[in-house]
């Protein structure tokens, strides 16, 4: 009753008149000169690694772009002027840098359209050439790039139809391109805004539990569903390089398109009716049918009903086969799985899944491969006798690897890998692949033996790892481990024929950039030439510390002292401590240090690493973990682990004489936003804090959020406790709360922190909201993040910085 009561007066207050009307701001220029700066570009590699492909694009995104009109239809964001995500990220320029010598020999291409924003980015099988899109304010055209040439070419006019992703996939020739173009016979959408309704919406409950997240941008009304199918109809043509065109399928609302390894067969997916107003699309109906490349119907190969009412639980799955790939290994073959328990993770069960292969022309019967102990992930496919099944299980976070015999000769299978998946400390690292005949990957193999690339993360540093892996005796060679000093080398790919690695290698101040590593001559060859663009920060002072909780768990943080501090000066300085909670079934690897002080510094627009040039210190990525063992949840316990980490946190700083710890400010953003308002709310340990883009109000995610699988109804104390919201009264610290007006993110809603802030004026707590317009729940457009910047300098420099002032 008492929280009942609480929950009647917070909703029953009226909200006073007290705005702040502001044009977009811009922060000082210490903060200004580190955002305002221009990217490195993406990079992609051609499969012999001779050819680098660099994509340009702008830092941000203009308010203006992001004011176009936008329709939010089934968990999708569309631009229905263009037909196209309306977030999606543009490049706007490439260039092709050929590997033959060890200097920056790029060559910008020719034939790009004016005022370019390209993407959808796709290799040819050989590798010769690109298909990618490019957007213009009347649809989107199909484009390819010579590789060889450093030379683009438009293939369409504004015809594709790119709203449900999977636009572009190339035929086996490298002449034909498999393409969704918008239908003939388009009809206009419905103004929803303008438009007189016909009737009430109406949902209906028929008795089976549907316990759903709280997703965003879901379908409301019989407009919206006629507007969704639209937008999501369109035809499938061939397209080849040369711009000829010809039909391949009838207009319907298409998904997925895979071809088959050997490229005679492709398995489209298409959405069907009834829609729901409770789950996005991907829980829509929907059918999975293989043609032949010619276009003819061959069977139908699944068919998934709507998916509205779920079992309880993260590990819980639709009933019947799901998962479906082609297999990498095979021309034409298609793969699998089927829940054992119903897909209800309550069940208690042997085995949790059973793969299946189904092979062309599919005029048979599927055959049973393996079975699988956890939730079935995916296969790394090898041979006829081997292959690896690999499979995880949510609750006790843990995931299982199993060889087994594909062919059925053998039915052994035999478990290789059993552990915690949270566990880094003994992470074995991934199996290395290559492309086979058919451009897909399968594992390599080296006289029984497999390659493994690992993070290598160990109490005493980090030390990334090339080891081999011996299937018959389980043991492992290293054949590379990373010791370099002052700098940090990521591992990614390996060619077994050449014995070289394919590396990233950065410092502190040293941007990151890829190189060959020739592991028998021990020699680097530098293949990429970016440069710092952050010189201003590029001398600070950055240290991963460790510290203990007062339980004696194990935490760290990345340690930043402001621009040009003497460690010796013995001068107290503020803080700001940003954060993230994370949940964990075991104090091990809670403990776990996977913070390296020799990644490259750089302050992205939610960084806090800016205001090291204003005279902060910062503790970046501080740990803090929420643990339950046994049959002890994390969140029982949520918010006196969250305390006892911020205080271990500014204890560690402070021990070391360089903070003012009255002086000490906390920010996060989404479930860090949750975890600053919780911190404010239930401690004395901050002058002030920043919350972005979080839930304050966990009765209105009821069906669980994050890593809390309880409902409600079952855990109400749980969600009462974790709720900033009902707490508002105990809030005495100033709280900057800041949100994107059309955050899409399951569970923050503008609303959480809509409702939050005025509970906090209604109690008379120092607040102040910052809405930001068209931004959803990462921030892209520039006017907003340089805004977003001079809020949060304003509010450290007044409520931290100045707090004895700001108290007066």
């Amino acid at each position: 009753m008492k929280h009942l009561l609480t929950l009647i007066f917070l909703f029953s207050f009226i909200m006073m008149d007290a705005q702040d009307n502001l044009n977009y701001q811009k922060p000082s220029d210490d903060i200004l000169s580190l955002v305002d700066v221009p990217l490195a570009p993406r990079v992609l590699l051609n499969n012999d690694k001779s050819s680098m492909i660099l994509l340009y694009r702008d830092a941000y995104k203009s308010i203006d772009e992001l004011s176009r009109k936008e329709l939010r239809l089934a968990g999708l964001r569309i631009d229905p002027a263009t037909n196209i995500g309306s977030r999606t990220t543009y490049y706007n320029d490439i260039g092709v840098n050929r590997i033959t010598v060890q200097e920056k020999s790029e060559q910008k291409v020719s034939g790009l359209p004016s005022k370019a924003k390209l993407t959808n980015f796709n290799w040819s099988p050989d590798y010769s050439m690109i298909a990618f899109t490019h957007t213009t304010d009347k649809g989107v055209e199909l484009w390819v790039l010579d590789v060889k040439k450093a030379k683009a070419k438009k293939l369409t006019e504004a015809i594709l139809n790119a709203n449900m992703r999977s636009t572009i996939n190339w035929f086996s020739d490298n002449k034909r391109l498999l393409v969704k173009v918008l239908p003939q016979n388009k009809v206009d959408l419905i103004d929803t805004n303008n438009s007189i309704p016909s009737g009430p919406t109406i949902s209906v409950s028929d008795g089976k539990k549907a316990q759903n997240r709280t997703y965003q941008d879901l379908l409301k009304n019989k407009n919206d569903e006629a507007n969704f199918e639209q937008l999501a109809t369109s035809e499938i043509h061939i397209i080849d390089v040369e711009g000829n065109r010809e039909k391949f399928l009838d207009a319907a609302m298409y998904t997925s398109i895979r071809f088959s390894p050997n490229g005679e067969y492709v398995l489209v997916t298409t959405i069907e009716r009834p829609f729901s107003y409770l789950v996005p699309y991907r829980r829509f109906p929907s059918v999975a049918m293989v043609y032949t490349k010619d276009g003819q119907k061959i069977v139908e190969a699944n068919r998934t009903p709507l998916l509205e009412d779920l079992p309880k639980g993260f590990m819980s799955t639709q009933k019947g086969k799901r998962s479906y790939s082609w297999r990498a290994d095979k021309p034409a073959s298609l793969v699998y799985a089927v829940a054992l328990d119903g897909g209800d993770p309550a069940v208690e069960v042997e085995y949790r899944d059973e793969i299946y292969q189904w092979d062309a022309p599919f005029d048979g019967s599927a055959r049973s491969l393996v079975k699988t102990k956890n939730r079935y992930s995916y296969i790394s496919w090898a041979n006829d006798q081997l292959a690896i099944v690999h499979d995880y299980w949510w609750n006790n976070r843990n995931t299982k690897s199993y060889t087994f015999d594909p062919s059925g000769q053998s039915m052994e299978v035999k478990t290789i890998i059993d552990r915690n998946y949270q566990d880094r400390y003994n992470d074995p690292g991934d199996f290395v692949t290559d492309k086979n005949e058919y451009g897909r990957n399968v594992l390599v193999l080296n006289e029984g033996k497999a390659y493994l690339l690992g993070d290598g993360f160990t109490e005493k540093g980090q030390f990334p790892f090339l080891n081999t892996y011996d299937f018959d005796s389980g043991n492992t060679e290293t054949l590379y481990r990373s010791e370099l000093e002052n700098q940090l080398e990521t591992l990614y790919d390996y060619d077994y024929t050449n014995n070289k690695l394919l590396v990233r290698i950065e410092s502190k101040s040293d941007y990151p950039n890829f190189y060959f590593r020739d592991i028998k001559r021990q020699k680097v060859q530098q293949i990429s030439f970016f440069e710092n663009p952050f010189q201003a920060i590029q001398n600070v002072d950055k240290e991963v510390i460790t510290y203990k909780r007062d339980d004696g768990l194990e935490l760290s943080g990345t340690l930043y002292l402001p621009v040009g501090y003497d460690k010796n000066s013995g001068k107290k300085m503020p803080m700001i401590l940003w954060a993230y909670p994370r949940e964990y079934k075991d104090k091990n690897s809670a403990s776990q240090n996977t913070q390296n002080p020799n990644e490259f510094t750089y302050p992205y627009w939610g960084s806090p690493i800016y205001w090291v040039n204003k005279g902060y210190v910062v503790l970046d990525d501080a740990a803090f973990p929420i643990v339950g063992e046994g049959d002890k949840e994390p969140n029982d316990s949520f918010r006196e682990q969250l305390v006892a980490n911020a205080k271990a946190a500014i204890d560690a700083v402070d021990n070391m004489g360089y903070i003012d710890r009255n002086r000490v400010a906390v920010g996060g953003h989404s479930y860090g936003a949750f975890m600053v308002a919780n911190l404010l709310s239930h401690s004395d340990l901050f002058a002030a804090g920043i919350a972005r883009s979080g839930a304050y109000n966990r009765t209105l995610t009821p069906f669980g959020f994050q890593s809390e699988e309880r409902s409600y109804w079952e855990a109400p104390e749980v969600y009462y406790t974790m709720s900033p919201f009902m707490h508002a009264d105990k809030m005495k610290t100033p709280l900057l709360l800041i949100h994107g007006e059309a955050d899409n993110n399951s569970g923050t809603y503008p609303l959480q922190s809509e409702r939050y802030f005025n509970a906090l004026k209604g109690l008379g707590a120092t607040a102040r909201l910052v809405m930001l317009p068209k931004e959803s729940h990462g921030y892209r457009a520039k006017e907003s993040i340089l805004h977003l910047l001079w809020e949060q300098d304003q509010w450290l420099e007044k409520y931290v910085k100045n707090k004895e002032t700001a108290e007066e």
